[in-house]
């Protein structure tokens, strides 16, 4: 007969007086050695696969960070890299079926361990198209060598080499702790993405000095595939101690006997088994397989859960959409670089977020809070949220002047969609090309299209050096041929630093406020099933989550955005390439909009949430739920309706914690 550990507790307290004898030191002495080599066991165990969730989470983040620089450098717009960014979750889909049905039969460690070299397998894979379609080639005016050497850019005379043949010939030529690091690792992923911004994409192959554009222009690309090889790398690094781990870790004597375990303590288990195991798991296969279509039916008869269900996965649409074109909004609104953008989330957002967590869970132990009270902080959190980010709306930048598509080349009057025209009168006599995107910035503030198109028929010096003299279109009317440009956009407005600020710090504790929430509603969600469902459901919502908001939200979101753009690039192959140049009102609207909109609608699932639960519990009931002693969802003790400390913590996860900013 099994004794429970209170009566354990109870019969030592009553017989203080023991005999003692040597046999009994011989055991107690074996029996802690057994225990250290126990937990010296799984300590290398968490270590390794808190390193595993750390090389995971970082692959994930960078791949975030390089959204804009892999747009750039293979001219795609960003549907496509929607597309690209969704089938990180696909790949899962393919894969987790099978991980599911053979971990438990197999040698488990060493699946972790082929997981992660299939993990650096395919960081590497992401990087290799770097090393196959040769040099990264940019829109460029083609100054020469020699700077004491001009050469025009208005092409006036018809034997002058036009643009595209010069790049020809010149191509020619040159042919738990666990979950605690799932938060590091995004923040070093970022980090990472910073770094790798910063350096030229060509780095090691191409003399920099010859790089004629900066960090700042739109047409920069930066070591997108350094990251990855580096994240492989640690993902391989990663892998390496599952390889010398055992299949099953040994368990304590002091726990043999025990007939009952946790979900926790289920991989550790002895070596030997009976001969009858194996049919014993086939009777309780074939019973499980009966009992899927009724669990099923039991699960979305809980209107809770439903509710729930579509509550986070209209919330999960708005989140993720809104994470991966962050580093795009901010470069496009406020005028930053790639490097600053993923330095600023990596080091300020993804903190916040983890913050946020840990304070919801700190909430929950602290005040005690039941089902209803869960409920209604994650309902909180949401509302007040999505109120701040509505505030986003006035922190915007104007767009930049740029001359035939946001003003005038007569003047700074602003230019509706169907009277764009890069062709005016002051570059009338020049052989421009529409397509090429090749900005100089005029020393009237305006940016310029190309120098073709600014009417420039004279230039001196090379690469970033080059400058731009009498260009008619930068003339004025008192000296139209003194008119000079350089190289590069113009900076936005002196209010546009200001605005950026002033959205870092609404966006730190929108951030903040959002993941407050994860937390009770997690506990919610686990609260509100049969404990026999609670796996079940949890893999439900797992697949819906990552089907239903994790693969089309990068989509429809890159297709908005691409709206948006006033200017696309051309392809060396001809068609439509990466845009150049966004509308920055029209970019605030449909991203914050879209994030707005898909956010409301989670918050009224909400509220439908709090109604059930409301409506299934008296009034009185929320007291005693309090007290721990009856909850929303049902009658259950104190044990069953709250989360002890550790578990509280330790069990915050839920899809894409790792990049909900």
């Amino acid at each position: 007969m099994e004794i429970s550990s209170k009566e354990n507790t109870h019969f030592f307290s009553n017989n203080t007086v023991l005999p003692v004898d040597r046999s009994s030191f011989k055991s107690e002495s074996s029996a802690s050695k057994e225990k250290q080599s126990c937990c010296g066991g799984i300590k290398i165990f968490l270590g390794a696969l808190s390193f595993v969730y750390f090389a995971k989470a970082l692959s994930g983040s960078y791949l975030k960070s390089t959204i804009t620089q892999i747009e750039r450098r293979f001219d795609i717009p960003s549907s496509l890299v929607g597309v690209i960014d969704g089938s990180f979750e696909i790949g899962n889909l393919l894969i987790i079926i099978l991980v599911s049905y053979f971990g438990a039969k197999l040698h488990r460690p060493r699946i972790i361990g082929a997981g992660c070299l299939i993990m650096s397998a395919g960081t590497f894979l992401i990087a290799m198209p770097q090393f196959f379609m040769g040099r990264y080639r940019y829109e460029r005016f083609p100054s020469t060598v020699n700077s004491t050497v001009s050469l025009s850019p208005c092409l006036q005379d018809k034997g002058q080499t036009p643009l595209s043949a010069l790049e020809k010939s010149q191509a020619k030529i040159n042919a738990g702790c666990v979950q605690t690091v799932a938060i590091i690792g995004p923040i070093f992923g970022f980090l990472l993405g910073s770094l790798c911004a910063k350096l030229y994409v060509d780095i090691g192959f191409v003399d920099l000095d010859g790089v004629a554009i900066s960090p700042k222009d739109a047409r920069w690309v930066g070591a997108w595939w350094l990251g990855y090889l580096i994240a492989g790398v640690i993902s391989v690094l990663a892998g390496i101690p599952f390889w010398f781990l055992p299949k099953h870790l040994p368990k304590p004597e002091s726990r043999k006997d025990s007939s009952t375990s946790s979900e926790h303590s289920k991989f550790i288990i002895e070596e030997n088994k009976d001969q009858g195991t194996s049919s014993w798991q086939q009777a309780k296969l074939a019973e499980m397989a009966k009992d899927f279509l009724p669990s099923l039916k039991n699960l979305f008869g809980n209107p809770v859960y439903i509710l729930y269900l579509c509550a986070s996965i209209i919330q999960f649409n708005s989140l993720i959409g809104m994470v991966t074109y962050k580093p795009k909004y901010i470069e496009q609104q406020y005028g930053q670089t790639s490097s600053k953008t993923n330095f600023v989330i990596g080091l300020i957002n993804i903190p916040a977020v983890a913050f946020g967590i840990f304070s919801g869970g700190l909430i929950m132990k602290r005040f005690g809070v039941g089902v209803l009270g869960a409920a209604k902080l994650s309902l909180g959190s949401s509302f007040f949220g999505y109120l701040l980010l509505l505030s986003l709306f006035a922190l915007g930048c104007e767009n930049s002047e740029v001359a035939g598509l946001t003003v005038s080349y007569h003047g700074s009057k602003p230019m509706s969609d169907h009277e764009q025209a890069l062709f005016s009168e002051c570059n009338s006599g020049c052989s421009c090309s529409r397509n090429d995107w090749d900005p100089i910035c005029g020393e009237n503030g305006v940016t310029y299209v190309s120098a073709c198109l600014a009417g420039c028929r004279a230039s001196n010096g090379t690469g970033k050096n080059t400058v731009f003299f009498n260009c008619s279109c930068v003339g004025t009317s008192e000296s139209p041929q003194s008119s000079s440009a350089v190289v590069g956009p113009c900076q936005k407005g002196n209010e546009c630093p200001k605005m950026f600020l002033y959205f870092l710090v609404i966006s730190v504790i929108t951030s903040y406020t959002l993941s407050v929430g994860g937390t009770p509603g997690y506990i919610l969600l686990l609260r509100c099933i049969k404990p026999h469902l609670k796996s079940f459901a949890l893999g439900i919502y797992t697949l819906a989550i990552r089907v239903l908001a994790g693969i089309p939200a990068p989509v429809y979101f890159g297709v908005a955005i691409d709206t948006t753009c006033l200017k696309w690039g051309s392809k060396r192959c001809g068609g439509r390439g990466a845009c150049r140049l966004y509308d920055s009102s029209a970019l605030r609207y449909v991203y914050l909009g879209l994030t707005l909109v898909l956010g409301t609608v989670s918050i009224f699932f909400s509220v439908a949430v709090l109604w059930v639960l409301r409506k299934r519990s008296p009034p009185q009931d929320e007291t005693l739920s309090a007290n721990g002693e009856r909850g929303a969802c049902g009658t259950k003790s104190r044990k069953d309706n709250f989360v002890n400390s550790d578990q509280l913590i330790q069990s915050t996860y839920w899809p894409e914690k790792e990049t909900r900013l």
